[in-house]
């Protein structure tokens, strides 16, 4: 089993910057990939980014392209969101999400088989 744990969240200015992170533990030399979602209240988890745990391979959501930049760093077994020119569309529970398996599910929650319990963001105008 994989365990995440996200960190980072806060209340931002809109214009402002975040930095969320998620660490994994357990079966770390599992992970194939992992993502970033959101969700807010009344809606359905939103995909928002995701990474390969070895390349570059990285997919965004077209909302948060050019503003957000997901990252990782192997050798802590974590990955990182960096989010920049926060609007207040972006508030939302923030989950870090992986996959121990190859799937064509990136967009969808159903590509993933662990989850952390999300961080809080919520943007100010």
């Amino acid at each position: 089993q994989v365990q995440l744990e996200e960190s980072g969240g806060g209340l931002v200015q809109a214009g402002g910057s975040l930095r969320l992170s998620c660490a994994a533990s357990g079966r770390t030399d599992s992970i194939h990939a992992m993502a970033w979602f959101r969700r807010t209240p009344g809606k359905d988890r939103e995909f928002v980014a995701f990474i390969k745990w070895s390349g570059e391979m990285t997919y965004y959501a077209d909302s948060v392209k050019g503003r957000f930049t997901i990252s990782r760093d192997n050798a802590k077994n974590t990955v990182y969101l960096q989010m920049n020119s926060l609007r207040p569309g972006d508030t939302a529970v923030y989950y870090c999400a992986t996959r121990t398996y190859y799937s064509r599910h990136i967009y969808e929650d159903v590509g993933y088989n662990y989850w952390g319990q999300g961080t809080q963001v919520t943007v100010s105008s």
